[in-house]
């Protein structure tokens, strides 16, 4: 048990040390997605969606 927690405490420094200008995603490619209906659909399928598929719900 101890060494879960002192592994705990080591995650959140990682975190810290690589979110320094406080993003943890990179840059945004101006793609704008109808998210919901992602969603809803990978539910439907039971896996993530490819990219031809994700096309489908690109916001113009």
């Amino acid at each position: 048990m101890l060494a879960m927690q002192k592994k705990l405490a080591d995650v959140e420094h990682d975190i810290t040390y690589y979110a320094k200008d406080g993003r943890l995603t990179g840059e945004p490619d101006g793609k704008r997605y109808r998210w919901r209906d992602m969603i809803d659909r990978c539910k439907q399928l039971g896996r993530p969606l490819t990219e031809e598929e994700a096309e489908e719900f690109r916001v113009e």
